[in-house]
């Protein structure tokens, strides 16, 4: 059954499909639940399917069973999905995906049956192995051919998926979304003038957690101190928790880096931006970053921000621009060691990021971003050609 309404660019029907969601908190539950604030907002009329257990939401319908360490996924999932979406009849259903997420993907499968437009939006940077598990999948469903539009966070993110994805699934780019103003140094607040003998603080932020390599990151810090000259104090604050965090102290005690590194654990939004404002770089080493929300935090607050070249960050920070890119380690560590070193270059980024908003991350532009996306899989499925596919 097709869709009949006409997906325009006010007063559409949107049904988010996200494995998690509020009350976790975490870089796609915070994501989408901003994104459904922001949507509703301009008038959307917005809810959301989640195999999440929590409170009670408005417009938020919990498909929920009993699953070990609570796992956000339903055996049976496609089948409430599909009866949802066929009684709410919404112009669009937006899924949410990670790297594996097994409940969104039957959201998808749920809109196909359907006959729903399906727009997926791939939050993390595929590596080879979920590469690998999507080629199997797209032998095992072809939901290469369920007329789908994927989104993605970045240009980075955006080439693994085409590659597996083939030429049937557009794939377009659409930021994360974020507050800018709220990380802007205010009005009239001075810069920090760094002279060549001030104390360089380096900040990072992100969750403690093995795949983010934290380690690498103390290795990259360790490295870069060793290339200052002894003169320029330096000072790390690494902002987040997790399961890395024991391995972390351990390495910082066995290599006498204490003293000035430090690791405060958790920070709330205002808490962060707090550290930003004392801050000379911020640090993003993830090779597989696929956006870098922290990253465009930091460049909105106007530090300047060391990243991989390969990574989503590089889609808003241009090297020697906003900062400094690299493709190893080494680069990075060679790139934070020379903005501690040379004051006037350090100088430099920072007045044309507290100078120039970024244009990346604005929710009016994400907004425009999936309201074309939404009209594109309108498109798809009003093209296709009924009785000719099966889920």
């Amino acid at each position: 059954m097709e869709a009949q309404a006409q997906i325009s660019l006010g007063g559409v029907r949107i049904f988010h499909v996200s494995d998690c969601y509020l009350p976790r908190l975490g870089g796609i539950e915070v994501q989408v639940a901003d994104l459904v604030r922001v949507q509703r907002a301009a008038g959307h009329e917005v809810s959301v399917g989640t195999a999440t257990k929590g409170e009670p939401l408005p417009g938020v319908h919990r498909i929920v069973a009993r699953m070990p360490f609570d796992l956000p996924v339903h055996p049976f999932g496609v089948g409430h999905l599909t009866r949802r979406i066929t009684s709410a009849r919404p112009d669009v259903v937006h899924v949410h995906a990670g790297a594996v997420s097994p409940f969104a993907w039957m959201g998808v499968r749920a809109a196909f049956r359907a006959g729903v437009p399906c727009v997926v939006t791939v939050h993390s940077m595929w590596d080879p192995v979920t590469r690998w598990v999507y080629r199997l999948l797209r032998l095992a469903y072809g939901w290469q051919r369920w007329r789908l539009v994927a989104t993605t966070v970045s240009n980075a993110a955006a080439v693994p998926i085409r590659a597996v994805a083939g030429p049937l699934v557009p794939v377009r780019v659409v930021s994360n979304g974020l507050d800018l103003s709220g990380w802007a140094p205010p009005p009239g607040t001075p810069a920090r003038r760094p002279d060549g003998r001030a104390e360089v603080h380096i900040v990072a932020v992100g969750r403690l957690a093995p795949r983010k390599q934290p380690v690498r990151l103390l290795r990259l810090l360790q490295a870069a101190r060793a290339r200052v000259p002894a003169r320029i104090p330096m000072r790390a604050t690494i902002v987040g928790d997790g399961p890395a965090r024991g391995q972390m102290e351990r390495f910082l005690a066995r290599h006498g880096m204490s003293e000035w590194v430090s690791l405060p654990g958790r920070h709330t939004r205002e808490q962060i931006a707090k550290v930003l404002e004392s801050a000379d770089v911020f640090v993003a080493p993830a090779p597989r970053e696929s956006f870098g929300i922290a990253a465009l935090e930091a460049r909105a607050a106007g530090v300047p921000v060391v990243a991989r070249a390969q990574s989503g960050v590089a889609d808003f920070v241009a090297d020697g621009t906003e900062g400094l890119l690299g493709r190893t380690l080494g680069d990075l560590a060679r790139a934070v060691a020379r903005l501690c070193s040379d004051a006037a270059l350090r100088g430099s980024i920072a007045a044309h990021n507290r100078a120039t908003p970024p244009a990346a991350g604005s929710w009016d532009t994400v907004l425009a971003g999936f309201d074309r996306a939404y009209e594109q899989a309108g498109e798809q499925r009003r093209a296709a050609r009924p009785g000719r596919e099966t889920a």
